[in-house]
């Protein structure tokens, strides 16, 4: 008789994808990424401190600026801004007007009244000499203070708007020349020409009003010493004339020649 012979069935087929393993993977290399990133962040950084090595010459005059930090147009502007009294044009126009008149009437009333009153001759008499001398000196104190003041702000301005910038590294031996890039110049200029140019505008017209203001107070001094001169030899002139019927030497030496006697003809 025969047997049966029962064999387990074939496993059904699976739908799968091949391991892995029977594929190798793609070669990625891991430091490429790594590299190329840190190359893309050191182009735009220039080193100049002083661990790293100094750039030539040409690189170092167009990166930077070799001129010192004190003279630099703009430091040399903000410096001057602040300081006294320079400060004064560069502020409101009724603060500057009232600092320079403080200024001015302070010297005309403590050094220059005191000097004219004590200095000249019949003050009581004449106040209004002494009261000019004052206001002449204080107003030569002032433009004196305002003169100094457009020196300073002119000379700013010029490096401000000029293309080149003298400077000195350490002493007057060793000067140089340092030619402005187009952004500095664009800078310096543009700073230059709106808030430097309204301050020696603003300087120029007090100086011709302080120069109109002293050349009124020196005329108005010529003609009241030339009116005192001429009240005073007027007076002299009649105090040198005789009045009739008045006591004089001539008439009592032609009626008392005996009491002149020895002495000369007063002609």
């Amino acid at each position: 008789m025969a047997t049966a012979l029962f064999l387990p069935p074939p496993p059904p087929p699976t739908l799968f994808s091949p391991s892995i393993t029977t594929f190798p993977p793609p070669l990625i290399s891991i430091t490429n990424p790594k590299t190329h990133h840190h190359h893309h962040r050191s182009i735009p950084k220039i080193p100049f401190s002083s661990s790293s090595p100094s750039p030539s010459p040409s690189f170092r005059n167009e990166t930077e600026c070799p001129v010192p930090l004190d003279q630099q147009p703009m430091n040399e502007y903000q410096s001057l801004s602040s300081s006294f009294p320079f400060s004064w044009a560069s502020g409101d126009l009724v603060e500057y007007c009232s600092r320079l008149f403080v200024t001015g009437a302070s010297f005309a009333l403590f050094v220059g009244l005191p000097v004219s009153w004590f200095g000249s001759t019949g003050a009581q008499s004449e106040p209004l000499k002494p009261a000019l001398a004052a206001v002449s000196s204080g107003l030569f104190v002032v433009t004196l203070a305002v003169v100094r003041m457009y020196l300073g702000w002119a000379y700013v301005g010029n490096r401000l708007l000029s293309a080149t910038v003298e400077y000195e590294e350490t002493g007057w031996y060793d000067g140089q020349i340092w030619v402005k890039t187009a952004e500095v110049l664009a800078r310096d200029r543009l700073l230059g020409s709106f808030s430097v140019k309204p301050v020696l505008s603003r300087l120029k017209n007090t100086l011709v009003g302080l120069a109109a203001s002293l050349f009124v107070c020196a005329v108005l001094l010529i003609n009241l010493e030339g009116s005192q001169k001429d009240s005073y030899l007027s007076s002299r002139e009649a105090r040198g004339r005789a009045v009739p019927g008045v006591y004089n030497d001539e008439s009592a030496r032609s009626f008392e020649p005996d009491a002149f006697c020895g002495q000369s003809d007063l002609e």
